[in-house]
């Protein structure tokens, strides 16, 4: 298994990978990086448990960030005196952040998807390889067991996925309406808004929190089964 490597050993086929990426076209990307990481005891199965578990941590951590900016935009409108541009400037880069953190978000649900069809691929293709028959019925049985569970954390991703930009869309647009407009009347207006806001962002962290315990759930069973093999 990949503990009984050293990170050096490690270090250097991915640094390999890096460089050969460069040189081949993008279809054969992840053939090159299965086929190194491979070397070093990373099966497709190992990667996909590692690629959920940075999917998750994205999503905490955009979930952190998205209450930081709802806090910072109540923070804005609640304001009484004191210097409104360098609060308004809080409160931009803390959106920034969130926009950052939901494009890795999108990327880290992309490599979930993408390893989750390749293992798949490979692994129906390599029942027919079976001999035994029993030894078949059983891969094939825990194999559409895996597939299931994969498919459902995936559409659980995807559902905090696609109510990302929903949320990131009138936050931007109100961020900008400040920039151009810091002053009283703005903020008025602005609060007006801020319950329809604040009640997006609250139900997209709710979202974000049920996707995370789907994905420890999953990550645990990965763990079992990896055990019991």
């Amino acid at each position: 298994m990949v503990l009984s490597r050293s990170r050096r050993e490690i270090g250097r086929v991915l640094v390999a990978v890096l460089l050969a990426v460069a040189a081949v076209p993008l279809a054969g990307c992840d053939r090159l990086y299965y086929k190194a990481m491979k070397k070093v005891g990373f099966e497709k199965r190992d990667i996909l448990v590692k690629r959920v578990k940075e999917a998750r941590e994205s999503q905490a951590k955009a979930q952190e960030d998205f209450k930081t900016a709802m806090e910072r935009l109540k923070e804005i409108v609640d304001i009484e005196g004191g210097d409104l541009e360098k609060t308004y400037e809080r409160l931009n880069k803390e959106l920034e952040r969130s926009e950052d953190r939901a494009k890795d978000v999108r990327d880290r649900i992309e490599g979930v998807r993408s390893v989750s069809k390749d293992l798949f691929k490979e692994w129906q293709d390599e029942l027919g390889k079976y001999s035994d028959r029993s030894m078949r019925a059983e891969s094939e049985r825990e194999l559409r067991e895996t597939r299931r569970k994969t498919e459902a954390l995936v559409a659980s991703l995807e559902r905090v996925e696609t109510k990302i930009d929903p949320v990131l869309k009138p936050l931007r647009d109100r961020v900008l309406f400040l920039k151009h407009n810091l002053n009283a009347r703005a903020l008025g207006a602005l609060s007006k808004e801020l319950v329809t806001v604040s009640k997006d962002v609250d139900a997209l962290v709710a979202d974000i929190t049920k996707a995370i315990g789907e994905a420890d759930a999953y990550l645990a069973t990965m763990e079992q089964q990896q055990k019991a093999s």
